[in-house]
C-alpha cells in the first residue's frame, strides 16, 4: 500500500520551515482527501463573528499541491501543503534505497 506524507512549508519564502504535517498509507484518492481536510483546518476560525472577520484563501498550485494564505486583523499567515509518495526507503525491503534505483524496477 503506498506511503505518503503532507509536507508544509511555514513561514515567509526566504525563512521558510519545512516538515512533514502528517503521515498516512493508504490510495492516492485517500492521500488527496486527507490533503484537502489539512488545508481546510488550517487557521480556520472557529466563531461564527471570527469567521465573518477572516479572510482564507486557497491557491491550487497542482493537484497535488495548495497555498492557504490566511488574514485577520492585522495577522496574517500563510503555508504551502503538498502531498508526497514515499518512493524510497533504505530500511524498507519493499522500497528501494534511493531515487536512482527507482528506474531499475519492473
Amino acid at each position: 500500500m503506498p506511503r505518503w506524507a503532507i509536507v508544509i512549508a511555514h513561514g515567509d519564502a526566504e525563512s521558510s520551515r519545512y516538515h512533514i504535517h502528517s503521515e498516512l498509507e493508504g490510495t492516492e484518492g485517500e492521500a488527496l482527501a486527507a490533503l484537502l481536510s489539512t488545508v481546510e483546518a488550517f487557521q480556520k476560525a472557529s466563531r461564527e463573528k471570527s469567521i465573518k472577520r477572516q479572510r482564507r484563501q486557497v491557491f491550487r498550485v497542482s493537484e497535488r499541491s495548495y497555498f492557504v494564505r490566511v488574514m485577520h486583523r492585522g495577522y496574517s499567515d500563510q503555508a504551502h501543503f503538498t502531498l508526497a509518495e514515499l518512493v524510497a526507503d533504505t530500511h524498507d525491503d519493499d522500497l528501494p534505497d534511493g531515487v536512482t534505483d527507482l528506474t531499475a524496477q519492473p
